[in-house]
């Protein structure tokens, strides 16, 4: 059995008509002016005919009246010119029988003509040149008698040239005919040539170009029905079906567009839902509250958007492998009491943790043993979202739901991030308690130091001079026991100064309005009015204000380099300078007895408290540099550069407060 596959044609291409239309046009006008040129060609033949036969003629009569110039036969010029004339009539002669198409010259092929012309030559061959040269070979008698005849063969030969010449004239004529007639066949055939190409062009590309005009224009006044006929197979063809392709699935898109236009709004009403779910519950996580206020609320919003019944949230306890009811919402206390505490992999909550993944479980589809609890709490399906914190698991949270419910992949999506945001809530809150504490003991530890390093030092002094005292009392000694009491006294009202010094240093706080350079200018008054030294402030510059956080920790430094100005220095006068330029700078000078720096830094005390500053300026990414000398006085100078990312590279951020 054959099998005839059906042979698809190729289409021919509109641009291979156009070829091809051009091609036979330029044959057809090529073949008429070539048959034109023929014809020329031979009129210019048939006029070199009728030309060299008038000259024949005229050679004729010219031999005979050469003959009648010399009756005696005696001039040899007359001789050899006659010689001539007769070579020359019989090369003529040669020359018509053979044509020439250089010149062109070219005997007409018409029979009567070619006889009379062979009777030419017959009758030069026999009659006419036999008697020329008789008589010019003869003597003066023979030429006398023969002339006569000479004459009358003259004009018999020239007669039947004449007929020869006329005969080509009446070819040529007929020819000119012809010519003439080709030549209103090629006006005839320009006229219809142009009018076939305009026809064939307005078929083949004006009347389609003007179809899919008139097509477009309806469809854009929204006649999507319309349709072009394919009248042909070639690129306007494809045109045509793509068109129509486009008109039908224009027609299907707006007959579907209301259903379209409808789903969209859907989908963007389900995408609005969810980003105000994501914001609302984005803006519960960043409010202040506890974590486990934070969690509830985060419970209670996931509820009314979901139609939960209820919810928990599950914190993993990596020690003991074990997730701990944190918050829960909606839930009877005899439910959450028995859900207090589970193993990894227990129960669903249990497996979905250890999977680390979410879960949606219709207890309707599983064993009747699995969540016993939840079955007797009368819920139909447990939805666990797993909470995050860069891949690591802090746990889970649930929905309860008392009847059945769909969860689509879209909502579990969102959960799942949702459980993500509360895992970097739930450690923000974690950061931030650690933060406080860290802040507590860091400034419970700069406490105890200035403790130790003022009061600690002076009740360290109070006790060696009481025992003293005891010791002059016991001997009664009474001039030492007056001088110890002096001692005593001014040990006690030292350590006074120390305790209202330190209280005044703790409950600094600086105003949110208020300059560095303001703030200083007050400490120093209040320094100047408790120790009754002589102060001078300056500030010079402009720069960029300092943080709050940063103008507290400036405020304690100097506080406290003013403060062992007043117990160590012997001053009667301070300067406080402040230098604002790229770098803030504060100097603190004084015309004390001066110290031994070196010895000071060594100490194991941490002498005049520059341990303290140091530990403070390093917190804030500043610098301190002390000079003094005995007698000279003591420069302590704090250099605090205005883009504070030292202090951040210090390991504690500026919103800790101190």
């Amino acid at each position: 059995m054959e099998l005839h596959l059906p042979v698809t044609l190729p289409r021919p291409k509109l641009s291979v008509k156009l070829f091809w239309m051009a091609i036979a046009f330029f044959s057809v006008a090529l073949t008429a002016v070539g048959f034109t040129l023929y014809e020329s060609w031979k009129l210019e033949g048939g006029a070199a005919v009728i030309n060299d036969m008038g000259s024949e003629r005229m050679r004729s009569y010219r031999i005979a009246y050469l003959l009648a110039q010399d009756p005696q036969g005696r001039d040899s010029g007359v001789s050899s010119e006659l010689a001539v004339e007769l070579r020359r009539f019989e090369e003529v002669l040669a020359g018509l029988k053979a044509g020439d198409p250089v010149r062109p010259l070219v005997l007409p092929r018409d029979g009567e003509i070619l006889a009379e012309l062979v009777g030419v030559e017959q009758q030069w061959q026999q009659a006419f040149k036999p008697l020329v040269l008789r008589i010019a070979g003869g003597d003066a008698l023979q030429r006398t008698q023969l002339m006569p005849e000479l004459r009358v063969a003259v004009e018999s030969f020239v007669e039947r040239i004449d007929q020869v010449v006329r005969l080509a004239e009446m070819h040529n004529a007929r020819n000119i005919s012809i010519l003439r007639y080709m030549q209103f066949g090629l006006i005839l055939l320009a006229l219809v040539g142009t009018v076939a190409l305009i026809q064939l062009m307005f078929l083949l590309v004006v009347r389609p170009v003007e179809g899919l005009a008139g097509g477009m224009q309806r469809m854009t006044a929204g006649d999507f029905e319309v349709r072009l006929p394919v009248e042909t197979r070639d690129e306007f063809g494809e045109l045509a079906e793509g068109f129509n392709r486009m008109a039908s699935r224009l027609q299907d898109i707006y007959a579907t567009l209301e259903e379209r236009v409808a789903e969209k709004t859907r989908d963007l009403a389900d995408r609005n839902r969810e980003l105000a779910e994501l914001y609302g519950v984005a803006q519960l996580l960043n409010e202040p509250a506890v974590t486990e206020e934070l969690c509830r609320g985060f419970l209670r919003r996931l509820m009314v958007l979901h139609g939960a019944t209820g919810g928990a949230v599950r914190l993993f306890d990596a020690e003991t492998r074990r997730l701990h009811l944190y918050a829960h919402e909606g839930l009877s206390e005899e439910f959450a009491s028995e859900e207090r505490c589970i193993d990894m992999g227990e129960c669903l909550c249990g497996v979905a943790a250890q999977r680390a993944r979410s879960e949606v479980d219709s207890l309707d589809e599983i064993a009747p043993e699995i969540a016993i609890d939840c079955r007797r709490a009368g819920y139909r399906v447990v939805a666990i979202f797993p909470i995050r914190l860069k891949g690591e698991l802090l746990g889970v949270f649930n929905l309860y739901f008392s009847a059945p419910q769909r969860i689509t992949a879209e909502d579990r999506q969102m959960l799942e991030a949702l459980g993500q945001h509360l895992g970097v809530a739930i450690e923000n809150r974690r950061l931030a308690s650690r933060d406080r504490e860290l802040a507590v003991y860091e400034e419970r530890s700069l406490l105890a130091r200035e403790l130790h390093d003022s009061i600690a030092q002076s009740l360290a002094f109070l006790n060696l001079q009481v025992q003293m005292l005891e010791d002059s009392l016991r001997r009664n000694a009474r001039g030492e026991i007056g001088e110890v009491l002096g001692r005593i006294r001014e040990g006690v009202q030292e350590s006074y100064d120390d305790v209202r010094e330190l209280l005044t240093h703790f409950r600094v706080r600086v105003k949110q309005e208020e300059d560095i350079g303001s703030a200083l200018r007050h400490m120093l008054e209040r320094f100047g009015q408790q120790s009754g030294l002589l102060t001078v402030f300056e500030d010079d510059g402009t720069g960029v204000p300092l943080q709050a956080e940063t103008q507290l920790q400036v405020l304690h430094i100097l506080q406290e380099a003013l403060s062992n100005v007043r117990k160590h220095a012997g001053a009667g006068r301070v300067s406080l300078a402040v230098r604002r330029d790229a770098d803030y700078r504060f100097t603190i000078h004084d015309d004390g007895h001066g110290f031994d720096v070196a010895a000071a830094a060594s100490a194991s005390d941490g002498h005049i408290g520059l341990r303290i500053m140091q530990e403070r300026a390093q917190r804030i990414g500043g610098r301190i540099e002390v000079r003094s000398g005995d007698g000279g006085g003591t420069t302590v100078t704090l250099t605090l550069p205005v883009v504070q990312a030292a202090a951040h590279a210090a390991g504690r951020p500026h919103g800790v407060p101190a």
